[in-house]
C-alpha cells in the first residue's frame, strides 16, 4: 500500500496543546466494526461499553525526563540532549540523540543539568544517535526529574521557561506508571483516573499490565513510497506471567482483550502465536502492524486520534479497516474533537 493512501487534513487548532481540565473527562468516539456505526461518547462511559469478563491491558511504563539541556565543557556552545534508551553496545550508557552548536565528535564531554550531569561522547551510530557514558551528581533519574523536561511530542509546542511544563511532568504520565524508561507517553492512558480505574473493577472488567518502552520512534512519519517499506524502531517490552495467564482465560472464556493504546497491542501480538496464546517474556519489538495484518489477541482498542502518514493510523486500520476509520476521523474532525497525545479516543469494538 501507499504511504500517501493514509493522508489527511486536520485543521491546527484541534491539536491540543494542554490535557484537559481533569483525567477521565474526554470525548470518546466509539466505532463499531461489526455494524460500522460511530458514537459519541466521553471515556468515563467506558464500564458499560464493555462487558464483565473482559480483559484491560495497560502500558505501564513511566516517562522520565528525557530531555536535558546544557553546554559543551570547553565551550560555552549549547547542547540538547534526548535520552532514548540504555545503550546496548557500552553496558551502562546511554543512547542519545542531540542537537548541538556544534559536531558532535568521540571524546567530547558535554555539562548537562546546571553541571550535575556530565556525559561523555563515545562514539555516533549510523542511524544518527550517539552513545554516552554519565557520571552524575547524585541518583540519575533523580537529576533528569529535577532537571530535565518531559519529552512531549513536537506538535505540543513549548517555549524556553514554559509554565506548562510544569503541567506536563504530572500529566503526561499515567496514574498508573511504574516502570521507568519510556519517552513518549502511552497516550491512551492518559485518560485514566484512579476513579475510572476503581470503576472499571466495579464493573467486573479485568485489567492487567504490558511495559513497553515508548521511544521517539513512535513520532517518526513514514517517509517510503510503500509502507511495507518503513522499518521500525526497536523497543524494550516485558510481558508478566499473570498478563499472558489472563489474556489465555479470557480468550477461553470467549471475552475480549481490550488493548489500552498502540503500544499495548504492540506488545502483545509481538508475543502472540497464531491461535492468540501471549507468551510472557521480555525482549525487543520491531513490529510494524499494518493493513492486512491479521490481528491474534487483541479483540479491541482504545486509542487517541493519529497523525496522518503515521505508524499508529495504520495499525489502526488493520484492525478496522481504512475506509471506516477515515470514516470516523472525518466524524471527529467535524464535530472538533481534540487530536493527538492531549486530545480526545476513540474505542474500537
Amino acid at each position: 500500500m501507499l504511504t500517501s493512501e493514509f493522508d489527511y487534513s486536520l485543521p491546527q487548532e484541534l491539536i491540543a496543546q494542554v490535557p484537559p481540565e481533569k483525567r477521565g473527562i474526554s470525548r470518546m468516539l466509539v466505532l463499531d466494526r461489526a455494524s460500522g456505526s460511530i458514537a459519541h461518547h466521553h471515556v468515563g462511559d467506558l464500564p458499560g461499553l464493555l462487558d464483565p469478563g473482559d480483559l484491560m491491558v495497560f502500558n505501564d511504563t513511566r516517562v522520565f525526563s528525557a530531555r536535558v539541556f546544557g553546554t559543551w565543557a570547553d565551550t560555552p556552545g549549547k547542547v540538547e540532549v534526548l535520552l532514548v534508551e540504555p545503550s546496548i553496545a557500552h553496558p551502562g550508557a546511554w543512547s542519545a540523540l542531540c542537537r548541538s552548536s556544534r559536531p558532535v565528535r568521540r571524546g567530547g564531554v558535554m555539562a548537562l543539568a546546571d553541571g550535575a550531569l556530565r556525559a561523555t561522547v563515545l562514539e555516533k551510530t549510523p542511524d544518527g544517535r550517539v552513545e554516552l557514558a554519565f557520571a552524575c551528581d547524585g541518583e540519575f533519574f533523580e537529576v533528569l526529574d529535577q532537571h530535565g523536561v518531559p519529552p512531549v511530542p513536537p506538535y505540543i509546542h513549548r517555549a524556553d521557561h514554559d509554565a506548562r511544563v510544569e503541567v506536563d511532568k504530572t500529566r503526561y504520565q499515567t496514574v498508573y506508571a511504574r516502570e521507568t524508561g519510556a519517552v513518549a507517553a502511552p497516550t491512551a492512558g492518559l485518560h485514566f483516573s484512579d476513579e475510572l480505574l476503581a470503576r472499571i473493577d466495579d464493573a467486573g472488567i479485568r485489567r492487567e499490565f504490558v511495559t513497553l518502552h515508548v521511544g521517539p520512534g513512535t513520532f517518526r512519519p513514514v517517509k517510503v513510497e510503500k509502507i511495507e517499506e518503513h522499518v521500525m524502531d526497536a523497543e524494550r517490552y516485558e510481558i508478566p506471567e499473570p498478563t499472558a495467564a489472563a489474556v489465555a482465560a479470557t480468550k477461553a472464556a470467549g471475552r475480549r482483550v481490550v488493548a489500552v493504546g498502540s503500544t499495548s497491542v504492540r506488545t502483545l501480538e509481538t508475543c502472540a502465536d497464531a491461535g492468540g496464546v501471549v507468551k510472557a517474556g521480555k525482549g525487543r519489538s520491531s513490529i510494524f502492524i499494518h493493513p492486512p495484518y491479521r490481528f491474534k489477541a487483541v479483540d479491541a482498542m482504545l486509542t487517541n486520534f493519529h497523525l496522518p502518514r503515521s505508524t499508529l493510523l495504520m495499525m489502526i486500520c488493520a484492525l478496522a479497516g481504512k475506509e471506516l476509520v477515515f470514516r470516523a476521523y472525518a466524524e471527529a474532525i467535524r464535530e472538533k474533537y481534540r487530536f493527538y497525545s492531549y486530545g480526545d479516543c476513540m474505542l474500537i469494538l
